[in-house]
């Protein structure tokens, strides 16, 4: 933890499985050192024993058969498992690969009882093996006397493949019911006290695909390379439920974020620790008969790359599912699905029904079948595929609105239920959209994190910046007007410096713990402020936390765009004081809070758009001041081997401007580090909670209500990291998977927003729980990913054939039509020619390409008083498009009127 402490002033924490302690109390007690004076009773020194099979050294720990080392002997020294953590991690109650839990009831009972091999340890009885079976035991002498089955546990090979297996008997005179059975999945995703370096060679990632007959689990390098693990059902052990092992001692927080389990069986668990969630699955439980034997098992599986998981999957007669555009699905949207398994579908169930349809489509590719996806009632629905061998895989979607109307909706919620005024504010909030309670239908005005209500900090800022950033996409001239007093009065001169030597500074918070300077009453008793969050009023001026500044850049250029490239919208400044202003916020940040700033920021995308602009309007001086500055960030980054720490000893926000920059300074080498470790843990899965869901779990802690380390479904991790996917897959067009993945986050981005609007901090992933987080916290930066980055791309895939992501597509010969359906309406990726067309103003409403000619035809959807004019940029493109017309800006002009289309020809020279 050591450098931990070093770097992370802006709050001093050590987060573990049983609260929040501050610096001192952190400090004072270890828990690695707890954990290394508790008797290890795992047997250890009795040996440890080695197996070979094709693909694995498998290290078992001879007293307790459970595994002491899984390495690929694809990647020499290399281990899935925290094997370096062995001896610290071997005493009772500390799950290992290879032990089991049960909840169980037998005939008569009203309770389940629970049974696990860890609780207790002893050495087990070693069973006899053969040419097949490499270790086996019986494991009654590490449980309970009274449980009512013989637990036998074989570790196997078959054609070479590893293979874990329970072996359940009762012996009882009674039916006994297995009311849940997990097994524990331990693998080292423990990054505490290890470099970024040190972590990225020794250290992975683990995500669920949460499917029944067909789930799987994928193990993957941090650093997004060499091979992957894949764990899948060996027979009928379906996938369930994902269980988090919240009584594992191991110490969780920032940097571990716990072990869980792969439920087979689920119902005890419903029945009362779940009864309020509503489950990925139907919970079931296994019944066995007085002398009946149930297998359970699971295959260890390796793919050469993490984007070959799927096609390891079906080399193994392993069920895959690919969704277009993702699992996450609008209204409007004609959706694809396409099933590669080696028997033929049998029927098609839908929960609740009728709030998806599945219509199978003539034109399947070979191995696949392919069907059109509707959503109609929104919100999550499942999906259980019934083949003819009677596997079931299960596909949970997400069904939401058109995406224009959640993007209004949002912008609606924000400035209306979020919308704060109060001009008797002893804080200076007055005219600001501010933070929310979904559960008590308030705002949040008191909290023991100063920031939350300080309207700054992510988790403060997150509403404010979601607001601005909504204008971008889809600008509301009431809205703007709530938005523009608060940018002019209540952002710039209160949470920002407006003068002195301290102008463009951006303070940590303008709410502040003072009793004593501030009037009885002004706090309230049901707020603990003896935290270190409550900051007094010095600590909430303090103006060197970098990572304040891009929000509020962001503000600025939002006015300066609205400003700019409409009329009417904005009134009070003109554009050339919001670009002032960015320019001037973005370089404060380098000079005001220069320690932090030597890390990638959340939004640092923002800085990028800056300069671009100050570049198209000529203001060469401000432009070359700013790309200096950012080039001597890049030029820092370049000289690491991994160029995106952070204040946390890990992080997974810094890489989306590291990528940014790295891409744009021609450090392409450091753009393709970055990229790989997105997708390290970055998955696509057939599942919208954690199809594109970038890896975070210690964000509700400071942006949420329901604190706890927390795998989070699609926080703003996702809506920020789907920019550098995204723009490697227009390097890459042919790279499908990282189209699948960005696009996953991009929609990811916006699904958790409520049917009336509100925008939460992300989505509980706990089996417990399965909700959103009732804080608005900090989802501003999740929705600037969505805003910046929204787009509808148009493929031809050698595998799919023409796929739309953001429209419907229909074809006609060689001319392919897409209705762009996202809510900016845009940006539009054409693929096959490599040809990126953006709009600073106005909305596409088809694109057309013909792939005999390469010929482009747009239409430009209707103007408006606002909006008399379409700015066009035309880049990239495997030949040159020329049109012929004249330019502002480097953005070709067109006239719109409020009565017709406009069509543009873009002709392949």
């Amino acid at each position: 933890m050591a450098s931990f402490f070093k770097s992370f002033n802006h709050s001093i924490l050590l987060v573990t499985a049983v609260g929040i302690f501050n610096c001192a109390s952190a400090l004072a007690q270890n828990p690695w050192e707890a954990l290394s004076k508790r008797p290890s009773t795992l047997g250890i020194e009795s040996g440890i024993d080695t197996y070979n099979t094709s693909a694995f050294n498998l290290k078992l720990v001879k007293a307790s058969q459970t595994v002491a080392g899984l390495e690929p002997k694809v990647a020499a020294g290399f281990d899935f498992t925290p094997a370096d953590r062995l001896k610290q991690r071997s005493s009772d109650g500390m799950y290992q690969l290879g032990d089991i839990n049960l909840r169980l009831k037998s005939d008569g009972d009203t309770v389940w009882k629970s049974f696990s091999t860890a609780t207790k340890r002893a050495p087990v009885k070693a069973l006899a093996v053969n040419d097949t079976v490499l270790a086996a035991a019986d494991l009654a002498a590490t449980l309970p006397a009274d449980i009512p089955l013989t637990v036998e546990r074989v570790w196997k090979q078959r054609n070479g493949q590893l293979i874990l297996e329970f072996v359940l008997t009762n012996t009882s005179a009674k039916t006994v019911e297995i009311g849940s059975l997990g097994i524990p999945m331990i693998f080292n995703n423990i990054l505490q006290e290890k470099s970024l370096e040190k972590a990225h060679a020794e250290c992975v990632f683990y995500d669920p695909y949460i499917g029944n007959d067909a789930g799987y689990l994928q193990v993957t390098c941090l650093s997004g390379q060499g091979p992957a693990l894949v764990v899948v059902p060996d027979g009928k052990t379906p996938f369930e439920a994902y269980n988090p092992l919240l009584d594992d001692p191991t110490p969780r927080g920032i940097d571990f974020e716990g072990f869980y389990e792969w439920m087979v069986s689920s119902k005890a668990y419903a029945e009362k620790d779940w009864k309020k969630a509503q489950p990925w699955n139907e919970p079931t439980s296994i019944s066995l008969k007085s002398g009946e034997t149930r297998r359970i098992a699971v295959k260890f599986i390796l793919a050469d790359a993490i984007k070959n998981i799927e096609k390891t999957l079906i080399a193994n007669n392993r069920p895959v599912a690919m969704g277009v555009p993702g699992y996450v699905i609008p209204q409007d949207v004609n959706g694809k699905l396409f099933l590669n398994y080696g028997k033929p579908v049998s029927s098609i169930k839908v929960q609740p029904e009728g709030a998806l349809t599945f219509t199978q489509l003539n034109d399947s590719p070979n191995g696949w079948v392919a069907y059109q996806v509707k959503g109609s009632t929104w919100g999550r629905a499942r999906l259980t595929v019934t083949y003819a061998d009677g596997l079931q895989q299960t596909i949970n979607y997400k069904v939401i609105k058109p995406e224009g109307q959640v993007v209004k909706d949002f912008g609606n919620f924000l400035t209306t239920k979020q919308w704060y005024h109060n001009d008797k504010d002893l804080f200076g909030r007055n005219n600001s959209v501010i933070t929310y309670d979904y559960e008590k239908k308030a705002k949040v005005l008191q909290d023991s994190r100063a920031w939350i209500v300080g309207l700054s900090d992510e988790g403060g800022a997150g509403s404010w910046l979601g607001a601005m950033m909504k204008e971008l996409v889809q600008p509301d001239k009431a809205e703007i007007q709530k938005l523009q007093l608060f940018v002019n009065h209540t952002l710039w001169g209160g949470l920002q410096h407006s003068a002195g030597k301290e102008k463009y500074g951006v303070k940590k918070s303008l709410y502040y713990y003072d009793p004593k300077g501030k009037p009885a009453g002004t706090y309230s008793d049901s707020v603990n402020y003896k935290t270190w969050a409550a900051w007094d009023k010095k600590g909430a001026d303090d103006i060197g936390r970098s990572y304040n500044y891009p929000h509020v850049a962001a503000a600025h250029w939002v006015l300066y765009r609205l400003a700019r490239n409409h009329k009417g919208l904005v009134n009070e400044y003109n554009w050339q004081w919001y670009l002032t202003n960015a320019y001037g916020t973005s370089m404060a940040m380098i000079t005001l809070a220069p320690y932090y700033a030597q890390f990638g920021q959340m939004e640092g995308t923002i800085f990028y758009l800056i300069l671009q602009d100050l570049k198209a309007e000529g203001w060469g001086e401000m432009a070359g001041r700013l790309e200096a500055a950012m080039r001597k960030r890049a030029d820092h980054w370049r000289t690491l081997q991994y160029p995106f720490g952070s204040e946390m000893p890990w992080d997974s926000t810094g890489q989306e401007e590291v990528y940014v920059w790295s891409k744009y300074f021609g450090y392409d080498d450091k753009a393709m580090v970055t990229l790989n470790a997105i997708l390290g843990y970055m998955p696509t899965v057939p599942h919208w909670g954690y199809n594109g869901s970038a890896r975070r779990y210690w964000d509700f802690l400071y942006g949420g209500k329901l604190s706890r380390v927390e795998r989070q479904l699609h926080h703003y991790g996702s809506g920020l990291n789907a920019i550098p996917v995204l723009t490697g897959y227009r390097s890459q067009p042919d790279d499908l998977y990282l189209l699948r993945v960005g696009y996953g986050g991009t929609l990811g981005a916006i699904s958790n927003i409520t049917e009336d609007g509100f925008g939460p901090a992300a989505f509980h992933s706990f089996p417990s729980t399965l909700r959103i987080d009732y804080l608005s916290g900090d989802y501003g930066p999740n929705f600037f990913g969505y805003a910046v980055n929204t787009a509808t791309y148009l493929v031809d895939d050698k595998t799919f054939g023409w796929l739309a992501f953001g429209g419907n597509l229909t074809k006609r010969g060689d001319v392919v039509d897409v209705a762009i359906t996202t809510a900016a309406k845009s940006r539009v990726f054409i693929a096959p020619a490599k040809l990126w067309l953006t709009l600073d103003a106005g909305k596409f409403k088809i694109a057309t390409y013909n792939s005999k000619t390469g010929e482009v035809n747009l239409t430009l959807e209707k103007g408006d008083s606002y909006t008399p004019n379409a700015y066009l940029r035309v880049e990239g493109g495997n030949s040159k498009y020329n049109l012929k017309r004249a330019k502002a800006r480097g953005a070709y002009v067109f006239s719109l009127s409020s009565k017709s289309v406009v069509n543009i020809k873009l002709i392949k020279q």
